[in-house]
């Protein structure tokens, strides 16, 4: 028996899975993604694999599982009939949410409707006070009534949120209870438990969008756990957390909304995998794949993270457009610009890309799977990036014929171009729309873009990359081995770990420090129970966040916390904590301003999986074989030029290219532009680096 760890990842047009054997050596795959059951496409494709690496399901020791299931469900609102029960007075919270507009001049800003509808929004009476002491005890009569209304209108799901509740959660906790009793059947989800923290709409958001797809993650998980425990499947079965931990099925069951961006985050835990072994200090990830582009900060081998995430925003760009949740999240922007992104011609004679996706059904017009509207897969293999013969190793072949036509008809004739420049010009506009996202994401962020190597991941992801970097005036890009599965192979690089938070507010001299430690160890005792529940014990990492502001202000900043005991001797370390955090944000902090806290936050992490990942064989060569040639289109020729091709298993460490060149992997496809050199390091990675900003010591 051996023991393998798999990473699978389902995207909106393929499946990624990595398998780590004993040995340290990696196989990947890819299997188009299947509708409307993503999960057919799980099971086929593992079983696929196994078969044809001759492992069996009992040779698995862990698998880890990242979808876009949830945040798809909610912005399609295509979960559970939903209703909530709040406190009397508070039926509207979700309709009047913040009373700001996302746009302050637009008189038709569109705000997205609530996930329940207002005739499912159910009051008790009840009250509890802002210090968790009880105005008005629960009216458990009018509860009963509430729960037998809900079951009389066919509702599957309910979302409890009282006010102040993060202080005190017996109002809620006592609702469960008489749901046990009155409608066992129904999915309560109580705010107390799924966002304990202050600000009233955003914590009835969230549960309510827990709540929401809760039903569906159940049956999804659940389909998937029992069918591989039929199969012989014995091991760990893990998801992938929103924030870049990991956690167990039971978890991500009881609080789904924490799985909300499960599968794009793994691209960015591979880049800072990457970044912590190969000793860089920044890398910006860019992971593009069929259906959407992403882009991340990593910085000092960590990603950035936050504590709130908006959904099905109205206007891409626009805080406050969407759903919110109060959740951990690795802080990324996305974007639809996949390889399926469909190419249009708009109202006003422009030429337009995404964010609407061919996915894998029917696909690209080149899949010749009933496609017929032009995407950015199509124009890669008109400009010759793709080989049609080459696509998933030759397992998938594309019909340049159709892609050509595809184009042809819906972007070149109406823009009176040939149909090389309109497929050129698809290619363009998508680059352009990536690297815009991308310079957004790290001004937002205080940094300066030119400082952050580009890391490519995902299928699509190293086609466009040095046309991005070019754009972004970045002059390193750095490719792994496997990039085009990189999002489920960085699953396999991450720990289980849990978030925990609790609000607490005080100005940081006047604090009540005993409470506060009651706080931080009732959370870290939690957490612990948690993870012993998935069998860590040893080589907990406790880490202590505190959300924190200056008097008056809005908007708070998350401060490190040291460990040990806190108290009023603390206060002098936690000030200059607060005052570098917030001069790094705002080039400045200022010395005659209180200090205020408003939210605690714990975060219990398991060690981190020890990976023994193979490289290459030290052999150096400086002789890079190309394995063909063929006509391939680059802008600084404006012509298509005999361009070598190159295996990527046939580069190895020590090998030097000469951009322009293509490197075809099974997964994916390198395009080295012109102005370029490509270097392979002794990791196997592979290094693209601008002529004139290129160093020997890379």
């Amino acid at each position: 028996m051996t023991s393998i760890h798999v990473g699978i990842d389902i995207g909106g047009t393929f499946t990624d899975f990595v398998f780590l054997d004993e040995e340290g050596k990696r196989y990947f795959g890819k299997t188009l993604t299947t509708y409307p059951n993503p999960s057919d496409g799980f099971l086929n494709g593992l079983e696929d694999h196994l078969q044809k690496y001759g492992w069996r399901y009992d040779d698995i020791a862990t698998i880890i599982h990242g979808t876009t299931l949830v945040v798809n469900a909610l912005i399609e609102r295509k979960g559970a009939k939903t209703a909530l029960i709040t406190t009397e007075g508070f039926r509207d919270q979700l309709e009047i949410a913040t009373e700001s507009r996302y746009d302050l001049y637009d008189l038709f800003v569109d705000h997205p409707s609530p996930l329940v509808p207002r005739h499912l929004r159910y009051t008790v009476k009840e009250r509890i006070l802002n210090d968790g002491t009880v105005l008005e005890p629960l009216d458990e009569t009018a509860v009963k009534e509430r729960f037998e209304k809900l079951r009389a209108e066919g509702v599957e799901a309910v979302a409890v949120c009282f006010l102040h509740s993060y202080r005190n959660g017996a109002h809620e906790a006592r609702v469960r209870e008489i749901a046990k009793e009155v409608a066992p059947d129904l999915y309560v989800s109580l705010s107390s438990e799924v966002s304990p923290e202050i600000r009233e709409y955003q914590r009835t958001s969230t549960t309510a969008a827990n709540v929401f797809v809760q039903p569906l993650v159940q049956r999804y998980l659940g389909k998937l756990e029992n069918t591989m425990k039929e199969r012989g499947f014995k091991g760990n079965f893990l998801m992938m957390l929103s924030g870049g931990g990991t956690c167990t099925i039971e978890t991500a069951v009881r609080f789904p909304i924490r799985i909300l961006e499960s599968g794009p985050v793994g691209g960015t835990m591979a880049g800072a995998y990457y970044s912590e072994n190969s000793k860089l200090n920044h890398l910006l990830v860019f992971d593009m794949g069929g259906t959407t582009a992403k882009a991340s900060l990593v910085d000092h081998g960590k990603p950035l993270t936050t504590n709130e995430f908006e959904v099905g925003r109205a206007e891409r760009f626009m805080k406050g457009s969407g759903v919110p949740v109060k959740v951990p999240v690795v802080e990324m922007i996305e974007i639809g610009a996949g390889g399926g992104s469909i190419a249009y011609v708009n109202q006003l004679g422009l030429l337009k890309v995404g964010p609407a996706s061919a996915s894998s059904d029917p696909g690209p017009a080149c899949y010749d799977r009933g496609g017929r509207q032009p995407t950015v897969t199509d124009a890669d293999l008109v400009l010759g990036y793709l080989n049609p013969d080459y696509f998933l190793g030759g397992e998938m072949k594309l019909s340049k014929t159709r892609a050509y036509e595809s184009i042809e008809a819906e972007i070149a004739k109406p823009l009176g171009l040939d149909v090389v420049e309109a497929a050129w010009g698809i290619h363009e506009v998508v680059n352009e729309n990536m690297a815009g996202a991308a310079r957004i994401h790290a001004v937002e962020k205080g940094k300066d873009i030119r400082d952050y190597p580009l890391f490519a991941s995902g299928g699509a992801g190293p086609v466009h990359v040095g046309h991005v970097a070019e754009i972004l005036n970045v002059p390193t890009v750095m490719l792994p081995m496997g990039a085009g599965v990189n999002s489920a192979f960085g699953f396999l690089t991450s720990p289980l770990a849990f978030d925990f938070v609790r609000s607490f507010f005080g100005k940081l001299e006047t604090l009540d420090w005993n409470y506060v430690m009651e706080l931080l160890e009732d959370m870290e005792q939690e957490g612990k129970a948690l993870l012993a529940q998935a069998g860590v014990t040893e080589g907990v990492e406790i880490l202590r966040r505190a959300e924190m502001k200056y008097a008056g202000q809005t908007h708070e900043i998350t401060v490190p916390l040291p460990n040990g005991a806190l108290t009023s001797k603390s206060v002098p370390e936690v000030t200059e904590n607060f005052k570098e955090a917030y001069a790094k944000l705002y080039a400045e902090a200022h010395d005659d301003m209180a200090i205020e806290t408003l939210n605690w936050r714990v975060i219990v992490r398991g060690p981190k999986p020890a990976l023994s990942v193979q490289v290459s064989e030290q052999r150096i060569s400086k002789e890079a074989v190309p394995k063909a040639h063929r006509d391939v289109y680059f802008r600084t020729y404006k012509e298509y030029c005999q361009t070598p091709v190159y295996e990527r298993q046939d580069l190895l460490p020590g090998a030097e290219i000469h951009g322009p060149a293509i490197v075809e992997e099974r997964e994916s496809t390198l395009v080295v532009a012109p102005g370029f050199i490509l270097h392979v390091d002794h990791l196997w990675n592979l290094w693209m680096i601008k002529k004139e900003d290129r160093h020997d010591n890379v």
